[in-house]
């Protein structure tokens, strides 16, 4: 099967559109015909080299498609369903059988080694395939039948594409990884892709002081109009101190979502005793954050990861969803899309934050 795919040659180089051969599905994968794909950020620190993805590679994470073919052993889905691809977990381990799947002891294996992790071979041959179970920047993906998702004839596929990372990441931090319970406060640091999400379902949630922290007056005035009930201009001022005032002397959770340790900091120290700071933004290996160990211990606070929102793909996306077709999740908002062939243009555009979330559309 012929496909056209983005191929990131070496470190930093740009995503060459290239014809490669996909071989045939194993009994456990499944090919999927991508419609879109979402650009995140782990993309482009891969492209980069910040976490060490072989290449050259095949990246994307977020696709969206129509399955073409199935494994001899795949039930969960047939030629013709529609599908979101998310991230990949072994289903062995103790975390992914207790429903922790975004905490897979083997989750590096799955989703950064860019192959088969049964063998390290890739469905692309010479070219590193399998990013997250997918690498969806390519016009077919061979992913696997614990990475697809059925979604409805109820939304469209260029919209879905970005639940399967950046989207479930925030909502997730607040619906499932903080639990944030109505009538709770929060600060959301960066209020991009991620930040929006996490704004929209503290919505959901009912938290009645939501708190959108940025430098971008632009993002700022999105996150108000999701839903952020204030905004604070992290790059005027004292953010700490102004979400203290704005939360009666601290907010009761908080999510770093910028990959900055000195924002991290400021995450932690805005809380209230007993508060959450969840850590979402991914920074290059070996970033460390300097902590008043004091703040943690005396006033019971918490830092936690938070990966993927802690979903379960095939409860908490269709969950998403049907918030989407009630109007209640309308993260289309966030979106601008590209033709594939503009992958380039879409990548530079969210890097520089021209874009929010920059989606690819394959056809």
């Amino acid at each position: 099967m012929r496909a056209t795919a983005a191929v990131t040659e070496a470190t930093g180089a740009p995503f060459e559109l290239r014809e490669l051969e996909l071989g045939d599905p194993r009994p456990d994968e499944v090919v999927v015909r991508v419609a879109a794909s979402g650009i995140c950020h782990t993309d482009l620190i891969c492209r980069d080299q910040w976490y060490p993805v072989p290449l050259p590679a095949v990246l994307g994470h977020e696709g969206a498609g129509i399955v073409e073919r199935v494994g001899s052993a795949v039930t969960k889905v047939a030629p013709g369903d529609r599908v979101g691809m998310t991230f990949h977990s072994c289903g062995r381990c103790e975390t992914c059988q207790t429903g922790k799947p975004a905490y897979c002891h083997a989750f590096f294996e799955h989703n950064f080694a860019s192959s088969r992790p049964a063998d390290g071979s890739s469905a692309f041959g010479d070219v590193h395939a399998h990013f997250f179970g997918q690498s969806s920047f390519a016009t077919l993906s061979l992913a696997n039948e614990r990475n697809v998702v059925k979604l409805p004839a109820s939304i469209p596929l260029e919209v879905a594409a970005p639940f399967g990372c950046g989207i479930q990441t925030g909502a997730g931090a607040v619906l499932n990884s903080v639990a944030a319970p109505a009538g709770s406060s929060i600060a959301v640091f960066g209020t991009g892709t991620v930040g929006c999400a996490a704004i929209l379902g503290a919505v959901v949630a009912g938290c009645t002081t939501i708190v959108g922290v940025d430098v971008r007056p632009a993002r700022l005035e999105l996150a108000r109009a999701l839903g952020a009930t204030h905004v604070v201009d992290g790059g005027e001022g004292d953010a700490v101190e102004a979400i203290r005032a704005l939360t009666n002397g601290g907010a009761d959770f908080a999510l770093e979502t910028t990959a900055s340790a000195a924002v991290l900091r400021s995450c932690v120290d805005c809380l209230a005793p007993t508060g959450v700071a969840g850590v979402i933004g991914a920074p290059a290996f070996g970033t460390e954050v300097s902590l008043d160990v004091n703040t943690i211990l005396t006033g019971g606070r918490v830092v936690r990861g938070i990966v993927e929102g802690d979903s379960i793909p095939d409860v908490f996306l269709p969950r998403l969803v049907r918030l989407w077709e009630q109007g209640r999740f309308p993260v289309e908002r966030l979106m601008t899309f590209y033709d594939f062939d503009q992958i380039e243009q879409a990548a530079h555009d969210a890097e520089s934050g021209a874009a929010v979330k920059a989606v690819l559309r394959m056809q």
